[in-house]
């Protein structure tokens, strides 16, 4: 299906569907839809039950066209295609100090990308990992551009100890001026550069005319305004206006936690949801109001003292006598709402990550670019493993 065709679809389905997504599950304390049967469905699953679901987005799909019709469509649209291709194996003195799963990443990134000579350029390139590869791969030069100095002098320091034809540029991409970094003859590349940094990117490697762009989007709302804007001819004819918690939605399927964060995160939400109804009936104020962000010690600890925290970041002032066991029991009810919500808004989590995707897709395709949409892992090592390769067309 062309792009734009996939596009437009795609929007027309989540046009349909916004009322089941487009709500902040802390804002309710009951489900946002008038939908008797779902809300029926969702009350009957056990906590395990909701875990499980959450866990298998292809599940997701097939348990809930039953009650939105608009799913099975949404299934059927968001699939890309996928073909593991053979990792390079690489010396240890090149792989050593990259963590497993980083590794394996970099490798399937690397195994999809047709680069052969072409000079590189490499886009937040952290230590340069990806970078390095391409070069001990043949690049004949790359150009690894970073924000952070000490990881510069890192990435250079490697680069000369392994004999690599590298040179890292300090820069801050959304300040200053890289127009120097882009030629015609190059093959730019950006693994997991975060929301506007890639779209910073993808606009550079336009100007320039680069001849190939290869890229994996993440974290779509960093450095961006409050509402999406869109890039794409399509993008902007679209009356779908995306917000950063729309856009945050699209990263919410994980690679599986470890249990004992899962449980520290269980516990955070369950408080946060216990503060929010405690501080409602103080202040009378009946929407939700956000608590800065605390070290993860804190939910080892007593409720009470969370909130007698909380209540100084919010300048509330509780009641002498308080009783918190109340509260704690509001939040682990208003828990269950919340997770049952976030777990109908999570069957269009890839949706709407293809929709963002698709607009930079159409962007670059507007631009001159033959576009291929493609997985480039396997969603265990990463659910960001969506691949935009694009060729420059020459007439």
């Amino acid at each position: 299906m062309p792009l734009s065709s996939l596009f437009i679809q795609l929007d027309h389905c989540l046009q349909q569907t916004r009322a089941y997504w487009q709500c902040v599950a802390f804002d309710y304390s009951e489900f946002p839809w008038c939908d008797e049967q779902l809300t029926h469905f969702l009350n009957e699953l056990s906590d395990e039950q909701v875990r499980e679901l959450d866990a298998d987005q292809t599940r997701l799909y097939e348990v809930f066209a039953d009650f939105i019709p608009a799913v099975e469509e949404l299934s059927q649209l968001i699939s890309l295609p996928y073909s593991a291709q053979q990792r390079a194996d690489l010396p240890f003195w090149l792989s050593n100090g990259i963590k497993g799963r980083k590794l394996l990443q970099l490798k399937d990134f690397v195994s999809h990308l047709d680069n052969g000579e072409q000079p590189v350029l490499e886009w937040c390139a952290g230590k340069g990992h990806l970078g390095r590869i391409l070069a001990h791969q043949g690049a004949q030069h790359v150009q690894s551009v970073e924000l952070q100095a000490n990881l510069c002098e890192q990435g250079q320091h490697s680069a000369k100890q392994q004999g690599l034809n590298m040179h890292f540029r300090c820069a801050d991409v959304l300040q200053d001026n890289t127009d120097d970094c882009f030629t015609q003859q190059q093959h730019a590349v950006a693994l997991h550069a975060c929301g506007r940094l890639h779209q910073v990117f993808i606009q550079q490697a336009i100007k320039a005319e680069c001849d190939k762009i290869s890229l994996s989007p993440c974290c779509y709302h960093l450095f961006t305004e409050p509402t999406y804007e869109a890039m794409s001819t399509e993008g902007k004819q679209s009356t779908l206006q995306l917000t950063h918690s729309d856009m945050k939605l699209a990263l919410q399927e994980t690679v599986t936690a470890p249990s004992r964060v899962t449980k520290v995160r269980q516990t955070e939400v369950t408080w946060r949801l216990g503060f929010d109804a405690l501080r409602r009936e103080v202040t009378g104020i009946e929407r939700y109001v956000s608590v800065p962000s605390i070290n993860k010690q804190i939910f080892s600890g007593e409720f009470a003292d969370f909130c007698q925290w909380a209540a100084e970041q919010k300048q509330v002032e509780l009641p002498e006598s308080c009783d918190y066991q109340h509260y704690l029991r509001l939040g682990e009810q208003r828990k269950k709402i919340t997770d049952r919500i976030e777990l109908v808004r999570h069957i269009f989590r890839r949706a709407i990550e293809l929709w963002l995707v698709l607009d930079r897709a159409l962007y670059l395709q507007q631009a001159g670019y033959d576009v291929q949409l493609s997985e480039f892992c396997e969603k265990s090592l990463t659910p960001r493993n969506i691949l935009i390769q694009a060729n420059k067309i020459t007439n």
